[in-house]
């Protein structure tokens, strides 16, 4: 039996109260977890990436300040999908002053 499939099998023998505790203490640990969004210092100077793909969360929010819709930033970049903006915005709000950086310093003057 691998890891997982013990965890999962403690579980069942939990409360709900214990289940709920667990829960939060899993969310406390993952808070800042983007799983759609990743750095790597070969890609894109390591700034923050869609995973899968080539595009810096920066450039996404630059856009979307600049009045650019979803539909357009779909359209637009063909490998993004709906649920990389959605992480892409998730990852803007916990992190608005690198990002707010990283559009200052690739601003075209």
């Amino acid at each position: 039996m691998n890891h997982l499939q013990d965890i999962e099998r403690q579980l069942e023998s939990l409360s709900r109260a214990e289940k709920a505790l667990l829960l939060g203490t899993l969310v406390r640990e993952m808070g800042d977890s983007f799983p759609g969004v990743e750095s790597n210092p070969g890609v894109c100077g390591g700034e923050p990436c869609i995973v899968r793909t080539r595009i810096p969360v920066w450039v996404l929010e630059a856009a979307r300040r600049q009045g650019v819709s979803e539909a357009d930033l779909l359209k637009s970049y063909p490998t993004l999908r709906a649920a990389d903006l959605a992480q892409a915005w998730a990852f803007v709000r916990t992190h608005a002053a690198d990002i707010e950086k990283q559009i200052a310093e690739n601003e075209v003057a």
